[in-house]
């Protein structure tokens, strides 16, 4: 598998869902989805399945699943990374967060009124996201995941 795996994450998953998101990995999460409805929705969309229900993979069995054995997000994308084979992103920060969409750059006009004063001068893109309208930029938020991601990551960013 590689950096095109698609991954749907089960109500347990959030966090992590969000950190697969930062490295750009296409990753659904909707916490209302029922078990039969999230195995039926992987393999129509062709997603692997993260869950942390044995239950679930045992007697559902779905297509493609990863079983999430550990609470700490950070340990439980490591484990993803190594079930899949996932390899480094070309970029991070390519999705939004919050739904997933793909970021598309901010305008000029956008950058200038939607980015708060104090960072309008950072170095590096402002992106927007198509989907919900979240505004993303470097900042010490960014500064700060990107920190975690190599200390979690080893190599990969």
């Amino acid at each position: 598998m590689h950096t095109e795996t698609r991954f749907l994450a089960d109500a347990m998953l959030g966090r992590l869902a969000r950190w697969l998101r930062a490295l750009g990995f296409d990753t659904t999460y909707d916490p209302a989805v029922h078990d039969p409805e999230l195995v039926a929705l992987a393999a129509a969309e062709g997603r692997v399945l993260l869950t942390r229900d044995r239950h679930l993979v045992d007697h559902l069995r779905p297509e493609r699943a990863v079983l999430v054995t550990d609470d700490d997000p950070l340990v439980q994308l490591r484990q993803v990374v190594a079930a899949c084979a996932l390899r480094p992103p070309a970029r991070l920060f390519s999705r939004c967060l919050v739904c997933n969409s793909q970021l598309r750059d901010a305008t000029p006009d956008e950058a200038a009124t939607l980015v708060p004063e104090a960072s309008r001068g950072l170095p590096g893109p402002v992106r927007r996201c198509p989907g919900c309208g979240r505004v993303y930029w470097h900042g010490s938020h960014a500064r700060r995941m990107r920190e975690t991601l190599a200390d979690a990551l080893p190599g990969w960013i």
